[in-house]
């Protein structure tokens, strides 16, 4: 375990992410053990929602490895099938919106990517589940302004009025008119919030507004892959949350890390997240299993992640995440 936290809960917390066919599911695995080595099951209860076949997914989307499904349970897991009624293939990101619906109603959770680690017990962070957030470790990723369209204000603005919500308490006064930071916007990456089935009715009801009867000033605007990532911050205004109401440096920091990608976990994390990703990997069972990703056999197991992060200089890191892409793109260390 990387940390030292030892605060009390006043019992587990309903931490869910999505698993499915592919990368998602060796990720998962990769989640799970973190979680089972750092944080005790009376402090968390994992559950890994899967979506289940259906019109909106070409393939069987469910988990297709009996030992990896084995390892998840083994680590305290449950699996959790879940429909998709509206997003499936088309737009994946959507996973984590309808799963949130088939979680225990009336339970605080907390969500997760799958292409994150635990790296201490999760009971270290004081949830205010009443005011939720979510993660802050983002760039200014949308809108992207046009020279003669919409600005920032016109756009953000806009989608509160469509929804009835107060747009000016949403601002963050310390950043300037027009620059991105003063508007509230998440990587929804990370989220929590007091009912998952509220939060998700809600977080579908405005992605679903967003994406069949967007406002006017939204013309400009990609909603592919930047719809969840919209209609976040609207959904947690809605419910009286914000962007600080979790104290600095824990999550995306402390205890857990949002990595994206191998490589990008080798380039730009700290030494303790890449030893730690190390260890939780080197047992034979597990190794036997997470070998089959080939980014997985590749950058942990055939040593390519420590020549790639031996590409960049610690103390001059690029300050963008571009900046780490196109650098292993160019030396052909990049996988996803």
């Amino acid at each position: 375990m990387i940390g030292t936290g030892t605060s009390e809960g006043a019992g587990p917390v309903n931490v869910m992410i999505v698993g499915q066919a592919g990368r998602l599911q060796y990720e998962a695995l990769l989640f799970a053990l973190s979680l089972a080595l750092t944080t005790p099951a009376r402090h968390a209860r994992l559950y890994v929602a899967e979506p289940q076949p259906g019109d909106l997914w070409p393939l069987d989307p469910r988990i297709d490895d009996p030992e990896l499904r084995a390892l998840l349970e083994a680590q305290g897991a449950e699996i959790l099938p879940f429909e998709s009624r509206h997003f499936g293939a088309a737009y994946a990101y959507g996973n984590k919106i309808e799963a949130l619906l088939s979680m225990p109603e009336g339970e605080p959770f907390v969500f997760f990517d799958t292409d994150t680690l635990i790296l201490d017990d999760l009971a270290c962070v004081p949830f205010d589940f009443a005011r939720p957030t979510a993660s802050l470790r983002r760039e200014g990723t949308w809108p992207q302004i046009e020279l003669y369209g919409p600005g920032y204000t016109e756009t953000w603005k806009a989608l509160y009025d469509l929804f009835g919500l107060d747009f000016e308490s949403s601002l963050d006064l310390r950043w300037p008119d027009e620059y991105w930071q003063r508007y509230l916007y998440f990587n929804a990456g990370f989220f929590f919030g007091a009912c998952p089935r509220r939060f998700g009715q809600r977080f579908l009801d405005y992605a679903l507004a967003i994406r069949d009867d967007p406002p006017r000033e939204l013309v400009c605007q990609s909603l592919d892959p930047w719809l969840d990532q919209v209609a976040l911050p609207l959904v947690i205004q809605s419910l009286g949350g914000g962007r600080d109401t979790l104290p600095d440096g824990l999550i995306d920091g402390a205890v857990s890390c949002h990595y994206r990608t191998l490589p990008l976990l080798y380039a730009r994390e700290s030494d303790a997240v890449v030893d730690w990703l190390e260890e939780i990997t080197a047992p034979n069972r597990i190794k036997k299993v997470l070998k089959q990703y080939e980014p997985i056999k590749r950058m942990v197991y055939q040593g390519r992640g420590r020549k790639a992060r031996a590409l960049f200089d610690r103390d001059d890191l690029p300050r963008r995440e571009q900046g780490f892409r196109n650098r292993l793109k160019r030396e052909g260390f990049w996988m996803r």
